[in-house]
């Protein structure tokens, strides 16, 4: 059942910037599981408002590219995720596998063949 309509997706888009960045303050995120989550908030800001969705800013990516990519980084955030938590510890693991399974259920419940504006 995908209950997540394209403007509901933009606002947790933003809000997963948002958090994003604030995570390695919030979590006490060790110093590069922090660093890639401030790369990953600015990589995430850059997919969102180039997204053809109400809340994109220059529409330039389809929405579908836009959950096709999503459902990529889910799966690479659980490799981000093994590879931070053996040289960082438990904290930055738990942390990436949390937000890979974050992703991959918004990505599930998401319905990015409805209209681009809804």
């Amino acid at each position: 059942m995908k209950f997540i309509n394209s403007r509901v997706h933009g606002i947790i888009d933003y809000l997963v910037v948002i958090f994003l960045w604030a995570a390695p303050t919030l979590f006490n995120l060790p110093e590069t599981a922090a660093l890639f989550s401030y790369i990953l908030g600015g990589i995430h800001l850059t997919l969102t408002v180039l997204t053809q969705f109400v809340f994109g800013i220059f529409k330039v990516i389809p929405l579908k590219i836009h959950g096709l990519t999503e459902l990529i980084v889910s799966f690479v955030l659980v490799g981000v995720a093994l590879y931070l938590g053996s040289i960082e510890g438990e904290l930055a693991r738990n942390f990436y596998l949390g937000f890979a399974a974050a992703v991959f259920l918004t990505w599930v419940f998401t319905d990015y063949r409805g209209a681009a504006a809804a």
